[in-house]
């Protein structure tokens, strides 16, 4: 693995300290993933076989309402995790896909070499309890902002947190994961400014 991809996970799990030893199992079992650009990397139905951190791209995890149009839940962009979290944990079949949005590449790790990790190295226990305290607090929080604030609102907040990788990519992934038809995704880009 190069500097790049190994400072890129040390980053991600910050607060894991790490002897010369420990770096070097904690680094061996990630391998690193390509994908071109509208390419599943997990499909419904399926089991997700991997935790992935992002390198490069930007990757969508949506589902499919009875009219077969996609509802995004969420992105994934450089520095953040990535993968059908609740599969992986349950090893159960997916209701979700993950598409890349862009040409992306991740580090995976498979499920038996990141639970190697907590069984053989006691920070990640500390670091598991707030990454998902994270994740669900994230996802609290979006479920307020979808019940309480106006389309324009939504935008404004969304455009305000969101890294420039977010900015770009198509705008029927963006409106559908703010709860919102295309056309008003459109007129509130062209008219408000944030």
């Amino acid at each position: 693995m190069d500097v790049t991809h190994s400072d890129r996970l040390k980053s991600f799990f910050k607060g894991v300290a790490f002897s010369e030893q420990q770096e070097e199992f904690f680094l061996k079992p990630w391998k690193v993933y390509t994908f071109s650009q509208s390419e599943l990397i997990t499909q419904a139905g399926s089991i997700e076989r991997r935790f992935y951190v992002v390198v490069a791209g930007v990757q969508a995890l949506y589902l499919l309402n009875k009219n077969g149009e996609k509802v995004v839940l969420g992105f994934s962009y450089p520095g953040s995790p990535s993968g059908v979290f609740d599969s992986f944990i349950r090893q159960k079949p997916s209701d979700t896909f993950l598409e890349a949005l862009k040409p992306t590449t991740l580090l995976g790790i498979s499920r038996s070499d990141y639970l190697s990790l907590f069984e053989n190295h006691p920070d990640f226990h500390k670091w598991g309890h707030l990454f998902f305290r994270e994740i669900l607090f994230g996802r609290l929080f979006r479920e307020v902002e979808l019940l309480t604030l106006s389309a324009k609102e939504r935008y404004i907040a969304f455009m305000n947190r969101c890294p420039e990788e977010l900015k770009v990519i198509p705008q029927k992934y963006l409106a559908s994961y703010l709860n919102m038809k295309p056309e008003t995704f459109s007129r509130l880009r062209r008219s408000v400014q944030y």
